[in-house]
């Protein structure tokens, strides 16, 4: 665990006893995120993921890119294809509009990827919620996990939202204020807190 991590697990833990039992209850072995060289690939997988399981997307965005000889398309190649045929790999159709619409973006210079990582927070979701189909919580993932940013609460992810109402005890999943509010003490280690509950929501936590 790097200087850094380590500052982020100690603040949390000072900062939330529900954290820091949580923390404890994964032995101290806090997921840590590296940036993705990928940008566009991880814009991908986080159109691909939206509101499926990790296993259902990640049989999904193999087959994608089985049909491009085992690489992600290219924008070019996305809008060249038959909107059906992407369909065929298991696609929504709402997801293949997204795709079609991040290549164009990037076709036309909406959106140039080598620029993202020099965007704050707000105007890189910003740019990427002009895509079809991509909203705050697919942004902010993207903010997480492609670029490892150090402070973003992706709070209308259901998996932190189920993670929260158990591991405080709620009897309701909490709305999007509410998780802003209660995650004011994680700053400004957030996505280490999102992690956090990311990791014992699947391990750590009880079911009920």
């Amino acid at each position: 665990m790097s200087q850094r991590e380590r500052r982020a697990v100690a603040h949390l833990r000072a900062a939330d006893p529900v954290l820091a039992s949580m923390i404890d209850d994964l032995g101290g072995d806090v997921p840590r995120w590296t940036p993705d060289a990928d940008p566009y690939g991880a814009i991908i997988r986080a159109i691909v993921s939206q509101q499926l399981s990790t296993i259902a997307a990640r049989a999904i965005l193999g087959r994608l890119q089985d049909r491009f000889g085992g690489r992600n398309p290219t924008p070019a190649e996305v809008l060249a294809d038959d909107p059906d045929e992407l369909k065929s790999v298991g696609l929504s159709r709402a997801k293949v509009v997204s795709l079609r619409s991040l290549a164009e973006h990037l076709e036309d210079g909406e959106l140039e990827l080598g620029a993202l990582r020099t965007l704050s927070d707000d105007e890189l979701i910003a740019q990427l919620t002009a895509v079809k189909g991509i909203g705050e919580w697919t942004a902010q993932v993207f903010l997480v996990v492609g670029l490892a940013r150090e402070d973003v609460l992706v709070a209308g992810d259901l998996v932190i939202r189920q993670a929260v109402r158990r591991g405080w005890g709620l009897d309701h999943l909490p709305e999007r204020a509410e998780l802003y509010a209660l995650g004011e003490a994680w700053r400004p280690h957030r996505s280490t807190a999102c992690a956090v509950l990311w990791a014992w929501a699947r391990v750590g936590g009880p079911t009920a």
